[in-house]
């Protein structure tokens, strides 16, 4: 018998991704919601969130479609970006990111779907690649120390601009910066310097900067090269700047570096800028690793990541993140920078790029475009053109005149954009993908009718550089074995391999981070990032050339004011720090255009991620810390007593919803209305939006601000810890002070936050991608059933691990938590000596990376396992989780020492358990295979528990000596 015809619509089956998304299906949810105690999906969800935020409209989103569909469509958008010859420069470069890596580091789920290497034992291979990126900046800077990668060159120099000003002696608020550094660095230096009450003054011309560099200030910036492409020697400069106990900072090209003079040796004190063209595409601007090294004694200030060199229990090297007590997450209003997302993925790629190409190769390719350079040179004078006469490495500038903008248009026609500089002015940067069918091109823009082309002929012995002998680089670099080793591909291939194989990624297993949102990053969302009409689009080019990115920037916005209840929104803060950043520069706008500029004080509850502290010291505000109750909710009684307190200087209040105690708070919509009362505005952390979307929107519920955390939320990747996009979205008024970006053509708001216009740019293709194959009802869903999944957790370990928190739900009692739940296990310690720290290393034996360790509370475990991981996989924790519980009664007990366990020795490597001996009052069994599964499939950590303590206290921040590794 023939089964019955299905519709159409079953068979186009357009929500097809749905399941490939959500982990859980209709059986595995039935079974769950027995469990919790819950009769469906709908009943769980309305005893957790609060009537009164609830929304009753539905996402207004384009409906689920397919991969194969949403890839089409997105790839017609693509088209729309028109792929001319890129030769402006201004920080963005052609790069050819070598296949090995492409293949499989920028496309391979081992790398991209890790997180921030906080579990030093389970990330040992990519804290590997980043101490090579680290040393590779050493190398090539001539500076002592460099941190693991910043967002961008722009936001690592305002950076620089705050650590000068908090490490030397000079009391001044001016900071000089030259004016031929990059136009986007001079404007985000500018936003950032503005609240916090420094004066920055720009040399406009080298009598300028002499007459400033005589003056008082307490910093200079140099680009160098300079944005025209000259290059100058610094050492008198530097001189100067030190005379008058000031710091003095390099915006500096690591490609050129290869052939001019670094600036540590000529006295730098600090070094900033960007790996772009070391492999990653300029992807209108960005994802992108910038950098930042420093003196010696700036190291304890430096902002962002640093990766260091311990000794495991075994006392063999392993690598951790070093100083983390001067991070915000510790530091909170004290912290010298809110940055919390680096760009890890474009670091490694970086650091790749010049372990595959080594020291030799990276001088190849620096001395073939200093030579194209210099033959383009010789070839334009002969044809007359008004090349200016400078030293330079890639760039060329034209004292075009009257004749700009028609020189340019003519390239434009013949396939090519040039720079044009202070309208009179044109530039031409050559690269590593300048070819000689492109220098006669340019030649071709440049010759008159009838003029006869130059030839390659006279420059094929070579040509002199236009770099002087006194400016050449004579120190060795890269002189590490792991930067002369691995040339050939399959030597490559299997080096990468080797560092992949020894981390804990989303490819392995869940990783159930609490607040941090570690979901399926599907391999159809990944696939755009490098399509060609993507990837290679310099972000200054003309508007018209870049219509793909206008409407993709266009769609994501709308639909994002969709998912949040907000009026506008801004893609170009590049992590959710700048997102915070950038949203408290709005408020802080907007009174100041109400003649409110006193209002600085932000009301911030204890309980809050730490970038929200940090971020407002960033915009000059000063923090109040509100409490909490014991419940972990907003002490609504403090809140207000200090609103009134404050009344007449309220900014703003901060808070996440859910909290960050995993729980819906039923006074939200009371807190928003009490602080708007007495002139303040209300800024909703987006951290947990993974909660809200389809079921509750900050925009609707009181919020005025919220920034979202795309890599989290909305499926870009964490990279490893970064690339980030962190959006700011706001409410009508507010949205005039959304930043702009004069240099990328975004006019008014409050200024640039990111180098580039549209921030990180080339990942906004992912989410537009999740939000078209979901649609509304599959956002809805994803949320809920990422609710469903903690309520499980929660449920199924409770006798076990109690539930810190719960939201109170429609009786006052329901015992349910949002996406996320707190597991107490402040008890143990006295039953038993265990910590939470122990249990998080314990879980590596089982295969697992550990939920977030003490916060927002000491000795707990925050778990959020997202929509997207299995039934299976969910079991499979929980009883990972029990079996350790069992372990922890077997010293309770007294079966197993309190100091001599499973717990306190993990994680066990392989190689401690193969030794000869085996001293310890438990199996090798028990330690290495505890539950079953474990001998089907078993991850072994490479280095045992590190040394946290020793790792700060001999600070070694460099690639090990091949000694150490044997």
């Amino acid at each position: 018998m023939n089964a019955p015809a299905l519709p159409l619509s079953a068979l186009e089956n357009a929500a097809e991704f749905l399941p490939r998304h959500i982990g859980i299906d209709a059986a595995d949810e039935a079974h769950m919601l027995s469990v919790i105690g819950e009769a469906s999906r709908r009943a769980l969800i309305d005893s957790i969130v609060p009537r009164s935020i609830a929304r009753t409209q539905a996402m207004d989103l384009p409906p689920a479609t397919t991969e194969a569909a949403a890839l089409a469509e997105l790839k017609a958008i693509a088209g729309k970006n028109q792929l001319l010859k890129s030769f402006i420069g201004q920080g963005y470069y052609g790069t050819h990111t070598p296949g090995v890596i492409l293949r499989n580091i920028l496309e391979n789920p081992a790398w991209y779907t890790a997180y921030t290497p906080y579990q030093a034992e389970i990330s040992q291979g990519r804290m590997e690649a980043l101490v090579n990126f680290q040393t590779m900046v050493c190398d090539l800077t001539g500076m002592p120390i460099a941190n693991a990668s910043m967002l961008d060159e722009a936001t690592a120099a305002a950076e620089a601009m705050t650590l000068a000003k908090r490490s030397v002696k000079s009391k001044s608020n001016v900071f000089v910066v030259a004016g031929d550094a990059h136009p986007q660095t001079i404007e985000v230096i500018q936003t950032r310097a503005k609240p916090l009450g420094l004066e920055v003054r720009l040399a406009n011309s080298a009598e300028e900067w002499n007459t400033l560099l005589d003056g008082d200030y307490f910093a200079a910036l140099a680009q160098y090269p300079a944005t025209s492409g000259r290059i100058d020697d610094l050492r008198a400069d530097v001189e100067k700047a030190h005379a008058k106990q000031a710091a003095f900072i390099v915006a500096a090209d690591l490609l050129a570096l290869t052939l001019i003079t670094p600036p540590g040796e000529q006295g730098a004190d600090i070094v900033v800028g960007t790996t772009q063209r070391f492999g990653m595409p300029m992807g209108a601007g960005g994802p992108h690793a910038a950098y930042m090294a420093c003196r010696d004694e700036f190291k304890r200030s430096m902002p962002g990541r640093l990766v260091g060199v311990s000794v495991d229990v075994h006392g063999k090297p392993a690598y951790r993140l070093a100083l983390q007590t001067r991070e915000q997450h510790i530091r909170r209003e004290k912290a010298t920078s809110n940055i919390c997302t680096a760009q890890v993925l474009p670091a490694v790629i970086a650091s790749m790029y010049a372990v595959y190409h080594g020291p030799e190769g990276l001088k190849r390719i620096a001395q073939r475009v200093a030579s194209y350079t210099a033959i383009l040179a010789q070839g334009l004078k002969q044809l007359g053109a008004p090349v200016r006469e400078q030293a330079s490495f890639d760039t060329l500038s034209l004292h075009t005149g009257a004749a700009t903008k028609t020189i340019a248009a003519r390239a434009v026609s013949m396939g090519a954009n040039l720079r044009i500089y202070f309208e009179e002015y044109l530039c031409i940067s050559l690269d590593e993908t300048t070819t000689r069918a492109d220098i006669e091109l340019l030649w071709k823009v440049f010759a008159k009718d009838g003029q006869q082309l130059p030839t390659f002929d006279a420059f094929e012995n070579g040509v002199e550089s236009l770099i002087p002998a006194a400016l050449r680089r004579t120190s060795s670099y890269l002189t590490h074995p792991v930067f002369n080793t691995h040339h050939s591909e399959t030597g490559m291939l299997r080096y990468i391999r080797a560092l992949s194989d020894k981390d804990l990624a989303l490819d392995r297993s869940m990783i159930p981070l609490g607040s941090c949102t570690m979901k399926l990053n599907a391999t159809s969302e990944m696939i755009p990032i490098t399509w060609p009409e993507f990837a290679n689009v310099h972000p200054f080019a003309p508007a018209d050339q870049q219509q793909g990115y206008k409407e993709l920037d266009e769609l994501l916005r709308a639909w994002l004011c969709q998912a949040t209840g907000y009026a506008g929104i801004s893609l170009q803060p590049n992590a959710g720090s700048q997102g915070e950043y950038a949203g408290l520069l709005a408020i802080k706008g907007y009174h100041e255009s109400r003649g409110e500029g006193h209002r600085n004080i932000c009301l911030i509850p204890s309980s809050a991620h730490g970038t929200n502290p940090a971020s407002a010291q960033m915009v000059g505000m000063q923090v109040v810390v509100t409490k909490c109750d014991d419940n972990g909710n907003v002490d609504m009684a403090d809140l207000k007593a200090k609103c009134e307190q404050h009344s007449a200087n309220l900014a703003a209040v901060m808070i996440t919803y859910p909290s960050t105690h995993g729980v819906f708070e039923t006074s939200v919509k009371e807190l928003c209305a009490l602080v708007h009362s007495h002139g303040g505005r209300v800024y909703v952390d987006g951290a947990n939006m993974n909660a809200l979307v389809g079921v509750a929107a900050p925009g609707e519920f009181g919020g005025d601000v919220s920034h979202l955390n795309l890599h989290k939320t909305f499926c870009i990747p964490h990279g490893g810890g970064g690339p980030g996009v962190g959006p700011v979205c706001v409410v009508e008024d507010l949205v005039p002070f959304l930043p702009g970006h004069d240099t990328g053509g975004v006019k008014g708001g409050v200024g640039a936050v990111s180098a580039a216009p549209l921030g990180n740019a080339a990942v906004l293709p992912i989410s537009w991608m999740y939000i078209r194959m979901m649609g509304a009802e599959g956002l809805k869903a994803a949320t809920e059933t990422a609710i469903l999944s903690a309520n499980y957790i929660s449920a199924r370990l409770k006798d076990h691990y109690p539930t810190l928190y719960a939201s109170e739900g429609k009786d006052g009692k329901s015992g349910h938590v949002a996406h996320e739940c707190i597991l107490d296990l402040r008890g143990l310690k006295d039953t038993s000596g265990v910590m939470a720290e122990d249990v998080a290393k314990r879980l590596i034996d089982y295969g697992f990376h550990a939920p977030t360790l003490s916060f927002p509370v000491p000795n707990t475990l925050m778990v959020e396992p997202t929509e997207s991981e299995t039934l299976f996989e969910l079991d499979r924790f929980i009883d990972a989780m029990i079996s350790i519980r069992e372990e922890i009664r077997q010293i309770e007990a007294g079966k197993l020492p309190q100091d001599n366990n499973p717990l306190k020795n993990a994680p066990h490597t392989a190689e401690s358990l193969l030794g000869t001996e085996w001293n310890r009052p438990y199996t090798r069994e028990a330690a290495a295979y505890p539950v079953a599964a474990l001998r089907q499939s078993k991850y072994w950590s490479p280095v045992g528990r590190v040394d946290n303590v020793y790792g700060d206290r001999n600070l070694f921040c460099s690639c090990l000596p091949v000694s150490e590794l044997a």
